[in-house]
């Protein structure tokens, strides 16, 4: 493989992470498009609620569990069912992975929210 192929390969390689209890999580980096479709499936009220978001973009950004893939949800029952599969240990782990990089910061989680 060719240098440039290598960091081109490595930039777009999907994150992986284990959580507590050894479950693989594969991440996926949220797009404009991904969040603004989160704000949708969320629905107005619940896309203003700071918590709760933060809490949905973490799991939305899960992109499989053990090699199973996860849908990005469509609604909010969706996304809790989502965070209900991840658990503490899966969201924690994936907070841990994420933390530090712009997709996942709480100033880019009240910027794309107009807020």
């Amino acid at each position: 493989m060719s240098p440039s192929a290598t960091i081109i390969s490595a930039a777009t390689a999907a994150p992986t992470v284990t959580d507590r209890q050894g479950r693989r999580l594969t991440l996926r980096r949220m797009t404009s498009l991904d969040k603004l479709r989160l704000f949708k499936a969320a629905g107005p009220t619940l896309a203003h609620n700071q918590p709760w978001l933060g809490m949905a973009m973490l799991a939305c950004s899960v992109a499989e569990i053990d090699n199973v893939p996860v849908p990005p949800p469509t609604n909010e029952q969706q996304i809790e069912l989502i965070v209900a599969r991840l658990g503490d240990f899966g969201i924690a782990a994936v907070a841990e992975a994420l933390n530090g990089q712009p997709e996942i910061t709480q100033l880019d989680t009240m910027a794309a929210a107009g807020n």
